[in-house]
């Protein structure tokens, strides 16, 4: 497999996942404290986000990339 394929596989696949799921979720340590014996820290549950139109142009981008690909090495 060349590398265009597998970007357009790749492409198609988070696009996929990113319509099925419509998004993410991390954890990110925000706030720590030391305070002696004594620690504190604060973890923030982040959602982000992933718009519809994202989803179906990554699977155009992959399909475009696939198709060109495909027909620029055999011609």
């Amino acid at each position: 497999m060349n590398m265009v394929r597998i970007v357009a596989i790749l492409l198609i696949i988070g696009g996929t996942l990113g319509l099925a799921y419509g998004g993410f979720s991390y954890t990110s340590e925000t706030h720590e404290a030391d305070l002696g014996p004594i620690q504190l820290s604060v973890d923030e549950k982040k959602h982000v986000s992933v718009p519809i139109w994202a989803g179906i142009g990554l699977i155009t981008a992959g399909g475009i990339l696939l198709v060109v690909g495909w027909k620029g090495r055999y011609n």
